[in-house]
């Protein structure tokens, strides 16, 4: 268990992980701490938004609905890597929780995964009160991509979160190992963004790969279908889309080509 961080020194912890911040108006005053407690907080939870465009999502994750007020959480990492902080304090995204669950944080001990939740928003603990919150822009539908930046910026996040209170990754959870009726995220698997901040533990906040660790073991079959080798614009579902499109042509022009030998062949006979 430890106390939250406070804003400057969140900003701060960010920041030295090289993660670019954006600060949303008045942020740092802006929470749900008339509702219910916040801390001590024992872990950090990653969602997606189901939503599409920076600026809308932006104002959705800071005002929230009608039936859910905002901020929906601390901070929304946005398509280009840049983190928007939108509140801090008790926000409106973990919900209710399964209490197992949350005792497995607490003393980060699990295998690649926690247990699978028995509870959720209706019927757990309350998660609000003791986990951070990061929205991260995606439809959700487990084909919109993760650019490389903003995958990136979500292990950094969640690594400044661990070093600066002296977690393992293993205090990193998605919303659906927390509550039973949630998918988010989807499009990677939180073993494996646990895996790379795991690694980042192991380097100084200034550390700088060429290149963002992956893991490909236990990984959904939409990553990948969804994999750019370095350099592409497509990815291996597009490469095989358009591949099958080139030899339907290309059986195409062949089926003429025998026509047209068909018929020259038949003007030599004749001749």
């Amino acid at each position: 268990m430890a106390q939250p961080l406070s804003a400057a020194d969140v900003v701060a912890a960010l920041r030295a992980e090289g993660v670019a911040v954006v600060q949303v108006g008045s942020w740092r005053t802006h929470n749900r701490n008339s509702k219910g407690a916040w801390g001590p907080v024992n872990g950090s939870v990653v969602h997606h938004t189901v939503t599409r465009g920076t600026a809308r999502t932006v104002a959705i994750v800071r005002d929230g609905y009608a039936d859910l007020p905002g901020p929906l959480c601390h901070g929304m990492i946005a398509k280009n890597g840049q983190v928007h902080m939108v509140g801090w304090g008790r926000t409106n995204h973990a919900g209710g929780g399964d209490p197992a669950v949350l005792a497995q944080v607490v003393a980060e001990d699990y295998g690649t995964r926690p247990s699978p939740p028995t509870r959720g928003n209706k019927d757990g603990v309350d998660g609000n009160a003791h986990f951070y919150g990061w929205e991260c822009e995606n439809l959700g539908d487990g084909k919109d991509p993760w650019p490389a930046d903003q995958y990136d910026a979500i292990v950094r996040v969640q690594a400044a979160l661990c070093r600066a209170h002296g977690w393992s990754a293993k205090s990193v959870i998605g919303h659906l190992e927390w509550s039973n009726d949630k998918v988010d995220p989807r499009g990677f698997t939180m073993a494996s963004l646990r895996a790379d901040v795991a690694e980042r533990l192991t380097h100084p906040a200034s550390w700088n790969p060429s290149s963002t660790p992956t893991t490909e073991d236990d990984m959904d079959p939409i990553d990948v279908w969804l994999y750019k080798g370095k350099g592409e614009t497509s990815d291996a579902y597009a490469y095989l889309r358009n591949t099958k499109a080139e030899l339907d042509q290309v059986r195409t022009e062949v089926t003429a080509l025998r026509k047209d030998i068909a018929a020259l062949t038949a003007l030599v006979k004749k001749g």
